[in-house]
């Protein structure tokens, strides 16, 4: 791991902070990154989202290390939804590959090609955007309660 950034939540309760990590492009930067992940939600009292964001985070990650072969950065935080009386997890996964990652069709004989689908179908919302140097890919998760 490169670097960390952490601060608490401020409120009793499930009140996520701010956490950021930033990974080498190895092989045990997924691990380190699920570990990660799960122990700031037990912190934060949100151990119901920790497998779904430990499987979408996994999958993440391990697509910005087959593609990218530059540091991965994660971020995982709270955001208020925009018109609707509830926030979200928020949780984005950075590369230094500015092309997008593309949906595709996988057959039932494929043992890849299903990651963004499967980010589809769980998360509220997901999509990408560009940076200066690379891409964003994030999803949100509704915060119970």
């Amino acid at each position: 791991m490169i670097g960390v950034s952490e601060s608490a939540g401020t409120a009793a309760g499930p009140t996520p902070g701010f956490v950021e990590w930033v990974f080498p492009a190895e092989p045990g930067s997924v691990r380190a990154a699920r570990c990660l992940v799960r122990q700031a939600l037990e912190d934060w009292g949100l151990s119901a989202l920790g497998d779904v964001t430990e499987l979408l985070v996994s999958e993440l990650v391990t697509n910005a290390l087959r593609y990218a072969s530059g540091p991965i950065g994660l971020r995982m935080y709270a955001r208020r939804e925009t018109g609707v009386p509830r926030s979200v997890l928020m949780v984005e996964v950075s590369d230094p590959l500015d092309d997008p990652p593309h949906a595709r069709t996988a057959s039932p004989e494929d043992e890849s090609g299903r990651g963004l689908e499967l980010i589809a179908r769980a998360a509220l919302r997901w999509g990408t955007r560009r940076g200066r140097a690379g891409k964003t890919v994030w999803f949100e998760l509704p915060l119970p309660g």
